[in-house]
């Protein structure tokens, strides 16, 4: 009896402690599509990786034709030119492989300008939800896309964010 008693107090104290937390949502990828800045950052981000990936696949072109000329021509060759023919398409692929590497690479020139476009927008959108938190008491802060099952509308704070960016919705 006594242990009934204790497990009902215990699942009665933790059911008012989870009610009296305040927590919100916010969904940053409407955030930030709502945010002019953000799609011209974006835009330029893609119109450089089109450029970008448009020189690499040239490169990989010219390795194709020196690989097909050198196919072609590999029986008329003597040894010492097979050998720097096939150093000369190596070393284009290595060229690619490098420019790709750079351009793309995990601290290639991709991530250092979305670093410079795009992170001055996520710090005001934080900067903007800790008001928030701490003007309504909020203790936690969810993003709406990691997979929460159910959500109430009226804690979704993603349109008071844009309006505090001054964006209106």
């Amino acid at each position: 009896m006594k242990q009934i008693f204790l497990i009902t107090m215990g699942i009665l104290g933790f059911q008012i402690m989870v009610h009296s937390q305040k927590f919100a949502f916010v969904d940053t990828d409407y955030v930030m599509k709502n945010i002019p800045s953000f799609e011209a950052a974006q835009g330029q981000l893609n119109q450089l990786s089109r450029q970008w990936q448009q020189e690499i696949e040239s490169i990989y072109q010219e390795v194709a034709a020196l690989y097909k000329e050198f196919q072609e021509e590999s029986v008329f060759l003597s040894g010492e030119m097979r050998t720097k023919k096939e150093n000369a398409i190596i070393e284009k692929e290595k060229q690619a492989k490098l420019l790709q590497q750079k351009y793309f690479g995990p601290d290639g020139d991709m991530s250092k300008r979305q670093e410079a476009l795009i992170q001055p927008i996520q710090e005001q959108i934080t900067a903007v939800l800790r008001e928030i938190a701490r003007e309504e008491g909020l203790e936690v802060i969810f993003e709406k896309s990691s997979g929460v099952l159910f959500l109430d509308s009226k804690l979704d704070k993603s349109n008071k964010v844009l309006e505090r960016l001054g964006y209106k919705k």
